[in-house]
């Protein structure tokens, strides 16, 4: 669905960018009021209030994820896909690089030289773009800087996005209101297929959003990684044969270095994931073998605890140690 949104937003012409932006946080916060109320999930609300910190990294990341949006949807318009597509496949990269840059991680070797071979892509691109491919760069660190605040803010997606459409809706309304009041508005003026599919921005919003958090909590991480570079590959193709933009050599070569780092990463990550099961299926089979032979040298020492000396005859209840479902917990 995210990869497909540019195919949405080439509908809404004739509006501008800024008038589909306005839509989209305008009509977000009923679709998330909605959403809310079917799930009864208003328990964050007050922790929220009371916290002024939490509040404000919820305006910044609204922020942020506005100036996303706003240039995802000028570049639909302006015939810049692929180079938004960019911005999207660089995103794991830049989310590498304010790791190291803000929160001290330390990489692995596989780690920089996909960090490496992103900076050259960059290079390469701006020879082929004639500049410094800033919508790219841009759309790359506004998204990374929204996860990264996330984070700080503790909320699980569909919350998260009621707070932040709640955030964006007075300024996108009023915005309306003035396009409005300019008579520069399509909302009205374009007939009802237009009027409605501007209104539906908000769910096309939104559905993506709750699949994620779907996926999110039933598969695991390494194929949630993996499946998030399924968006910018359908931008990619949608720009290249949807929207004919071109793509010189110089442009391919940029290209295959992001994915050759992307695909450094995606290999290292699925390794470390595969060594740290291996760890985990360790140290458990070695807890069940310790606490195995513990039981099992309580039973050479003669009679059980509890037990009486009348054969076949116990007082007290069984132990359960060592059981198998003791034995998965550990």
């Amino acid at each position: 669905m995210w990869g497909l949104l540019p195919l949405y937003w080439a509908l809404l012409e004739p509006a501008g960018a800024t008038e589909v932006l306005a839509h989209r946080m305008v009509w977000s916060l009923p679709t998330a009021l909605v959403i809310l109320a079917a799930l009864r999930r208003w328990a964050w609300v007050r922790p929220l209030l009371r916290d002024p910190r939490r509040l404000g990294l919820i305006v910044l990341a609204a922020g942020l994820i506005s100036v996303n949006w706003g240039l995802f949807i000028w570049a639909v318009g302006t015939g810049k896909v692929i180079e938004a597509s960019l911005g999207y496949f660089i995103n794991p990269l830049i989310s590498i690089a304010f790791g190291v840059l803000l929160l001290r991680e330390r990489l692995r070797p596989a780690q920089w030289v996909a960090v490496g071979i992103g900076a050259l892509a960059v290079g390469v691109m701006t020879v082929a773009y004639g500049r410094l491919p800033w919508l790219s760069l841009v759309l790359a660190v506004t998204f990374a800087l929204y996860g990264l605040i996330k984070k700080g803010v503790r909320l699980d997606g569909v919350a998260s996005f009621g707070a932040e459409t709640a955030v964006q809706f007075l300024p996108a309304a009023a915005f309306l209101v003035f396009l409005g009041s300019r008579g520069e508005a399509t909302f009205a003026t374009e007939g009802v297929g237009h009027t409605l599919l501007l209104s539906l921005a908000g769910l096309a919003t939104a559905l993506p959003l709750i699949f994620f958090g779907g996926a999110a909590v039933r598969l695991p991480l390494s194929t949630i990684g993996l499946l998030q570079y399924l968006a910018p590959a359908s931008m990619f193709l949608l720009g290249l044969l949807a929207f004919d933009e071109e793509m010189p050599p110089e442009r391919w070569a940029g290209f295959l270095l992001v994915w050759a780092a992307l695909c450094l990463l995606t290999w290292d990550a699925l390794r470390t994931a595969r060594r740290s099961r291996a760890r985990l299926r360790a140290a458990a089979a070695a807890a069940a073998s310790a606490r195995a032979s513990r039981t099992g040298d309580g039973k050479a020492g003669g009679s059980e605890p509890g037990e009486t000396g009348e054969p076949g005859r116990r007082t007290d209840r069984p132990t359960v140690a060592g059981t198998p479902s003791d034995a998965a917990k550990g």
